[in-house]
């Protein structure tokens, strides 16, 4: 039960809690800050921290919503990726996890605007700590490396080796829960490293803890190394040594009795005495502090020993006080509070008392119901006989091992009687070697002779070695002569290449001279096609503007004449009939007139703008076959006069052809400006044609209007269906 109770302090103990001191501290700090922005801004994330862990959640929450618009408007995205990712992690911590997200991708998109690795870092820290308390254990894995990959790659600081080493504890811990205890071990040492170079006892106090679960995990699966006990022991006492070394700095009291409960569970195994030491240290300090977890581990182990000296009424004691802490708790862990009722029901049982046992037993089974449904039970059922059979299979293993151990034993054995004939072999070696040194003196003499064909042999071989050397230094003369020769070829080559490379380049050159030569002609010929096509515009104006004086106004003037001409001055009654014929025909004359002069000219346009003139001509070109209508956006009349008329006449040349083209009953004339763009639109209800079959070129209207819109810089997008009808959009830059 203890063992429950221990893991279960291991993973709720909270990371950070500021005890007074410190906190007064921090806020002296931050205030003292206030009139430098960049030393507040790196005290906000501490010190909201502390006050939230502090239970000033409001006051936590204050300061972050100060700071970050402040951190906002900071050129680099540093401190608002790290304000946005506590703050995260503090509405996570509060349950509020549409707000968590929220601040979540706050810091993600505040990430991306700074160049500090540091920060980036701490937002995949942040990510991660909030996926593994969303059981996406995977997701958070990947967010703690990229966490520490932008750690690696980021400069020293103040805060660097801190933040590091709460991403490599982040990763321990993960790994711990999913058995990879290699995995486990290497972040957990790395954490301990960061944790020295920071220098901070609460992180060294931290990475002791680590250290020391590691190895007593590693204990519990080899028992029989009382090394890695040693070890677990041994960095359990350095951080019970840290904290009393560092009381004055140390975060959270409640650390103490987290070091003395693990010391006591482990210590529970072999040393009874120092088990009760320290279940003893830590049920005063949780007394004390009032953390209810830590009150019920601390009885829980005590419990334990009280049942190995089979005092079962202090067990049964204990017990229910831990119960009553567990109940206590805001985190209720239903396995701890079964293995009490287990372990109240084995006490009375043991003491005779099977009422009592009968009434905890069923408690444990109702509770047991409660949690589990037959599902459960089945899976449990069948997890219990694998369990079994692993336990089986290592009966068996461990058979295998001790024979393996007997095989090994006679393999010694055989190995002892090797080692025995070799040194008899070695004495006969000994009687050999003394007969090879009186052989050995008898061949003294043989080497002399040889000694003396050897200088003979020297000589000769000097004189070789001279001959090979003359030969030598006559290949090496030949070897530079070929050098120099190659050298030679290899300047020629280069010379030839600088060469052929300024002449290419020089071809270039001129090639780029001719194209943009033949780019300037033909923007020439570009604009010369505009102008020939607005002077042939003009000239079919002044044609239709010869034509309607002549239709028009000269056959009225005409017609006058031959009605006055033909008055009989004799008859008055005819010439006053004449005459009141002439004046309505010259009326008429006028009229076409002044619908010529308006056509040339309109003078709404002059005195009122293209708005009244495009209204008016509308309506003038509305009948009962056609309706004509106008709408205007945003029109300031800001264009000039000049571009107002080019626009005019475009309007126009657009609305005749709908006319005359399109069979239409409808035309909806638009107009609206948009970030210094006029948005001209003429839609028409007509017959449509094919945009594909239509060649500009060919058709006058469409390229006298082409070329007025590229006169005026503008551009033009045609849209027709057959029997839908046109739509023909211009934008043409106001200034």
């Amino acid at each position: 039960m203890y063992r429950l109770l221990f893991i279960f302090t291991l993973c709720i103990c909270p990371f950070f809690a500021q005890a007074q001191n410190v906190l007064s501290k921090l806020e002296k700090e931050y205030d003292h800050a206030s009139k430098n922005t960049t030393e507040q801004l790196n005290l906000a994330p501490k010190f909201a921290t502390a006050l939230f862990f502090h239970k000033f959640k409001s006051k936590s929450y204050q300061i972050l919503e100060t700071s970050i618009p402040i951190a906002a408007k900071q050129a680099d995205g540093k401190y608002a990726t790290i304000l946005y990712a506590v703050q995260a992690m503090n509405y996570r911590l509060d349950n509020k996890e549409a707000e968590s997200l929220k601040s979540l991708d706050m810091a993600r998109m505040y990430s991306l605007k700074t160049s500090s690795n540091e920060a980036k870092g701490y937002f995949q820290y942040a990510k991660g700590w909030i996926l593994i308390r969303n059981n996406k254990t995977a997701d958070a894995v990947a967010a703690y490396l990229k966490a520490i990959d932008y750690y690696e790659n980021s400069p020293t600081t103040s805060t660097l080796y801190g933040r590091f080493g709460n991403a490599a504890k982040e990763l321990s811990t993960i790994y711990s829960n999913l058995n990879e205890y290699q995995l486990e071990e290497k972040y957990s040492k790395q954490f301990l490293l960061l944790a020295s170079r920071q220098n901070d006892p609460n992180l060294i106090f931290d990475a002791y803890m680590r250290m020391g679960y590691v190895y007593e995990q590693k204990y519990a699966q080899n028992p029989s190394d009382t090394a890695l006990r040693n070890k677990a022991e041994q960095y359990y006492l350095q951080s019970i040594a840290t904290f009393n070394k560092n009381k004055e700095a140390m975060l959270n009291r409640s650390s103490l009795s987290y070091a003395a409960i693990n010391l006591a569970n482990l210590y529970t195994e072999f040393n009874r005495d120092r088990a009760m030491q320290y279940a003893q240290l830590a049920n005063s300090v949780s007394l004390e502090t009032g953390d209810a977890i830590h009150i019920a581990s601390s009885f829980g182990i005590l419990a334990e020993l009280a049942l190995q000296s089979k005092n079962y009424d202090l067990a049964k004691s204990y017990f229910l006080k831990a119960s009553m802490e567990i109940e206590k708790s805001p985190v209720r862990d239903h396995n701890i509070e079964l293995s009490i009722l287990e372990s109240l029901s084995r006490i009375s049982e043991e003491q005779g008392n099977y009422k009592e046992a009968l009434i905890y037993y069923k408690s444990y089974v109702d509770k047991y119901k409660s949690i589990y449904d037959q599902e459960k039970l089945d899976i449990t059922k069948r997890l219990e006989s694998q369990f079994d059979k692993e336990r089986q299979e290592q009966k068996y293993i461990k058979l295998q091992l001790e024979s393996d151990k007997k095989a090994q034993e006679i393999r010694l054995i055989n190995i002892l009687r090797a080692q025995r004939e070799q040194v008899y072999n070695n004495l006969k070696l000994v009687e050999e070697n003394q007969r090879e040194r009186l052989k050995f003196s008898e061949l003294e003499s043989e080497k002399k002779e040889q000694q003396l064909r050897l200088a003979k042999l020297e000589t000769k071989q000097k004189n070789n070695d001279i001959s090979n050397y003359k030969k030598l230094l006559t290949f090496k003369e030949k070897i530079n002569t070929y050098y120099i020769i190659f050298i030679f070829i290899f300047i020629v080559l280069i010379v030839l290449l600088l060469y052929a490379y300024k002449q290419r380049a020089k071809s270039m050159k001129q090639r780029d001279e001719l194209h943009a030569l033949a780019m300037e002609k033909e923007k020439q010929n570009s604009k010369i096609s505009t102008l020939t096509a607005l002077l042939e515009g003009q000239e079919q104006e002044r044609g239709r503007l010869a034509r309607d004086l002549h239709d028009g106004l000269g056959g009225l003037l005409s017609g006058t004449k031959l009605q006055l001409s033909s008055l009989d001055l004799h008859q008055s009654e005819n010439i006053e009939d004449g005459i009141s014929k002439s004046i309505n025909q010259i009326d008429g004359a006028v009229e076409e007139l002044r619908r010529v002069a308006h056509n040339l000219m309109p003078d709404l346009l002059m005195k009122y703008g293209l708005e009244a003139a495009i209204q008016e001509f509308a309506t003038r070109m509305s009948n009962s076959a056609l309706d004509i209508h106008t709408e205007f956006i945003n029109y300031s009349n800001s264009i000039p006069e000049d571009k107002q008329l080019i626009l005019y006449r475009i309007i126009q040349e657009l609305v005749n052809n709908a006319i005359k083209h399109a069979d239409t009953s409808e035309i909806i004339i638009q107009i609206s400006e948009e970030e210094n763009v006029l948005h001209l639109t003429v839609e028409d209800n007509g017959k449509g044609f094919d945009p594909a079959s239509l060649d500009v070129r060919k058709t006058a209207g469409f390229h006298n209007i082409e070329s007025r819109v590229q006169f005026l810089k503008g551009t033009m997008n045609i849209t027709s269906e057959l029997n839908i009808g046109t739509s023909i959009e211009l934008q043409i830059p106001i200034h």
